[in-house]
Order: structure tokens, then sequence, then C-alpha cells
């Protein structure tokens, strides 16, 4: 079971937030585990982030509950060929700033994801070679090679289309105010406290929009959240702790919602990013086995989620079809990891950094980890630090090993591409096979299922089984706790919170 601490600030929190406000105002709040980065969807990556923009801002495409694209600000779309996509767009459609939705806004768009310098959806995207707008309404997107997983792609942050006058003003610091053809428009941010969202009227589905004023606060502390919830204060929780739905099961004002995701949590490990990676770990992948053989997912899985999680060794999912059956978590074995430390030429204890987000089932996962990495020779060092902070410190190399998770698409290109291409925006250790890359490029281009799925299980025997270049620890459930109040939730395995249909009773 999770160990909880009552914050101090709990009840100024509360209080600051204020009573719920009656139906008829119409004003929800949403607790976030974590503060989000930067509000830009070029330059963006935190799981928080995305689940603001369902707010305010509009993709091509969303997703069902079957994890199928379905159209959002396109109607339609065709491949007329392997390589040429063409999608219809939605007429009428406006911008925040009153600008119109058009083809040349999805251009605009779609090239500053692939050209802005630090783009995170640059290498999501693949290899595309011309965007073309056919006419007002009809966009063309020319591949250069087939790409299985470009369509799903266009489903998060890379289909979605900013206000290219308001892009074009702010530069860089568009994620200051963003701008974008959502139900609601961007009111304000203050860091750490809250995001503030407006009802749009002119918005397309205006209609199933039923709330004046959506604001976001980060609750970091997991009993700060479930007490705003418990009195009131916000209407939905989102990731809460599995032994929550047991806390709230004779509340009648509260609703628990345990959704399978897509993602992981796991290990990332500095193997070339910088000065940081020249430890042990970073070094040499039999000391990056040993850190493994240490651990036991199951009893992590049992003391910090009391069994809820899926202990895992890979980053697809059990319910994916390119989940690999045969690459299965090793058992824990400490005399085999302390053999591979003394054949490494290592003399215990051998020291380790992991980066903590400052969360207290995660310190809690990470002091499991430390405890059982000492019985095979490790000596770890917990860094507890605010999420996104460290984020933006993974990217310049300011790790060792940082316990991280990732939220996870529908298409396993999404959960493995951008972290073991040795050019992936997300390979923040700066792993780097030849090989691997060569399958990975040749699954994105794969037609034929069973190949595509046989690739994938080349790509976990080396850079997983052989390299070690990542340790994946379990798959999480979303536990999402909300006002009995709220109808019109949809809980879809993505973890994201739609608006559309939501309401207050």
């Amino acid at each position: 079971m999770i160990r909880k601490t009552l914050a101090l600030g709990m009840v100024a929190l509360a209080a600051t937030l204020g009573a719920a406000p009656p139906a008829e105002a119409q004003n929800l709040r949403i607790a976030l585990r974590e503060d989000p980065d930067i509000l830009d969807p070029t330059l963006s990556r935190t799981y928080v982030g995305r689940i603001v923009y369902m707010g305010f801002c509009d993709k091509l495409f969303d997703i069902n509950a079957q994890l199928q694209p379905v159209p959002q600000l396109a109607t339609s779309f065709t491949w007329d060929d392997p390589t040429t996509l063409t999608i219809k767009l939605r007429e009428g459609v406006r911008f925040h700033d009153g600008e119109m939705m058009d083809a040349e806004a999805v251009r605009y768009s779609l090239n500053r994801h692939l050209t802005l310098q630090g783009s995170f959806r640059r290498s999501e995207m693949g290899n595309v070679t011309a965007i073309e707008v056919v006419d007002p309404l009809t966009v063309r997107i020319k591949l250069g090679a087939p790409n299985a997983a470009f369509l799903a792609t266009l489903t998060d942050r890379a289909g979605m289309i900013l206000s290219p006058k308001a892009a074009e003003a702010a530069g860089r610091n568009f994620g200051n105010r963003p701008v974008c053809a959502g139900p609601m428009r961007f009111v304000e941010r203050v860091a750490q406290e809250r995001i503030v969202l407006e009802r749009f009227p002119e918005y397309w589905d205006a209609a199933n929009i039923h709330f004046n004023r959506v604001t976001y606060l980060p609750i970091p502390d997991n009993t700060v959240r479930l007490a705003n919830l418990q009195s009131g204060a916000v209407e939905f929780g989102e990731r809460m702790e599995p032994d929550d739905l047991r806390s709230i099961q004779r509340n009648r004002n509260l609703r628990g919602v345990p959704v399978e995701e897509l993602g992981y949590q796991g290990i990332t490990i500095n193997i070339g990013n910088g000065a940081r990676a020249n430890t042990p770990m970073g070094r040499d992948a039999r000391v990056r086995q040993a850190f493994e053989l240490s651990l036991d997912r199951n009893a992590i899985n049992q003391v910090v989620y009391e069994g809820m999680y899926t202990p895992t060794r890979q980053p697809v999912p059990p319910a994916s079809s390119f989940h690999v059956r045969s690459f299965q978590p090793e058992n824990r074995d400490v005399n085999r990891a302390r053999a591979l430390l003394r054949e490494a030429g290592h003399t215990a204890p051998v020291p380790v950094e992991l980066t903590v987000p400052n969360n207290p089932d995660l310190r809690q996962a990470g002091e499991v980890i430390q405890a059982m990495a000492r019985e095979a020779g490790f000596e770890v060092t917990l860094r507890a630090s605010e999420f996104a902070s460290a984020l933006a410190g993974a990217v310049r190399g300011e790790f060792e090993t940082f316990l991280l998770g990732w939220s996870g698409r529908t298409d396993p290109d999404g959960n493995i591409y951008a972290f073991m291409h040795s050019r992936g925006g997300q390979n923040d250790g700066r792993y780097s096979n030849p090989a691997v890359d060569a399958l990975l490029e040749a699954a994105r281009t794969e037609q034929d299922v069973a190949k595509r799925q046989d690739m994938y299980r080349q790509v976990m025997e080396t850079a997983l089984g052989q390299d070690r270049m990542r340790i994946y620890l379990w798959h999480r459930k979303n536990v999402m706790i909300h006002s009995a109040r709220l109808t019109g939730y949809q809980p879809i395995a993505d973890g994201m919170v739609r608006l559309q249909g939501m309401r207050l009773n």
C-alpha cells in the first residue's frame, strides 16, 4: 500500500479553490498529477500537457474507445497510394484569435512540427517529403516511404493545428499564450498553481461543450488530490492511486474509473548524453543487466500498487497485438547480479543516482528499488525532482538514471521509435545501435503485420535483451476519480479527459 502523508497545505488549498460551484455555473476543476511543461504542441512532451491540450487544441484526428482514428478537424482521409495521404478538412472552423482554420494553416502547423528547433514531433512524423495545399479544405501529405504509424501519429500533438498568425507573432514563446481551434480558449497560466481555459463560443462542436470555464490544478501529492476530491474542491482527479478506489467505495459523491493504459513506467539510462553517461551504468551493459536482475517487478507492484499494475520488460502493453509474448521479465537473481559486477571489474558498492519525479508513489517505488539494488551491490542515491524540470534536464543529459513513464500510443511505433532510435526525439540516454535503427525504420514502412511483429521482437531482443538500454518495469492503470455530479466522461485507454459531452448535474 502506498504510504500517504497529509500535506500541511491541504486545508489552505481547499479554501483557495473554494466550495463546489452550483451546477448551472458549469465550471470544472481538474486536479493534475504534475504541472505540464511548455504548452506548445511542437515542443512539449508531458502527459499532463496532453490532458490540458484536449481542452483547447483540436487535432486532425482523435481516437475512439476502440483506439481507432476518427476525424476531428478533418472530415475524411484517403491513401491515394502507400506514400500519399489526402485529408479533407472541416469547413467553418475558427481559431481562438478569429482566424480561419484551413489547409494553409494545416500546412503551416505540420511544417512547424517538422522544422522548429527542438521539436519533439519531428521524429514521430517520420519521412514527410511534402505538404501540399490542394484547395482551402484539402491537404495532401507525401511521405518518402510508407509509414504504418503515420495516421496514428496525427491523433496526438503532431496533428494539432495552430493559428499561423499567432504562432508567427509569438515564435518560440507561443506556449506562453497558445492559440488553437479547440472547445476552450487559453486564459492564463500560473506555474505550479493553475491553468485556466474559458468557453470558445465559435467552436465548431459547441453544442457538446457544457462548461464555461475549466481550471487545471497541479497537485503532485496524491493525498491532497484525494482530499480535494472528497471535499468537493475539485471535480476530477487524474491518475489517482489504486488504494484510493477503496477509500471512496462508500462515498456516494465520488466515482472511480480504472482504465488500462497504453504506456509504461521504466528506468531511462544515460548511455551517451554528455558527461553524466560516464558511469558504470552508462558504460557497460553488464552493469545495467546486473541492476535489472536486482529488481523484483512483482514485489514492487505489490508493495507500491497493491498488485494492480502489470509487470513488464517491454514498452508495448499485453493488450496490443505487437506485444512480444516471448520477451517477459526475468526472475530476480541477486547472485547473478553480483557475479556480473565482478565480471565487469567493479567492487561493491557501485554508485547509481536515480532521478525520481516528486510524487509520493514514485518516491516509494524508488525507495524499494534502492533497497533491492543494495542487496546486489549497488548504492542508489535518490534525487527527487519536479517533473517538468527533470524532463528538461534529461534532454541536456543531466541524469544518470531516471524513473520515467510514458502514457503510450495506439501504434507501437509511438512507444518505441522516439526512445530507441539514435535520432529519436525522446532518446534522452542517447542510445545508438545501427541494427536497431534499421529495424525501427523498416517496421515503420512494413505493411505486413506478421513481419512487423517480428521486427519489433528483434528490437526487444537487441535493444533490451542484449544492450539493456532501458529497464521497463510495469504497465499502469489510469485510476480516474470524479464527482458523481459529473457525467459524460469517456474512459479511453490513452488517459485523456475529453470535455465533449461532459457536464455537471
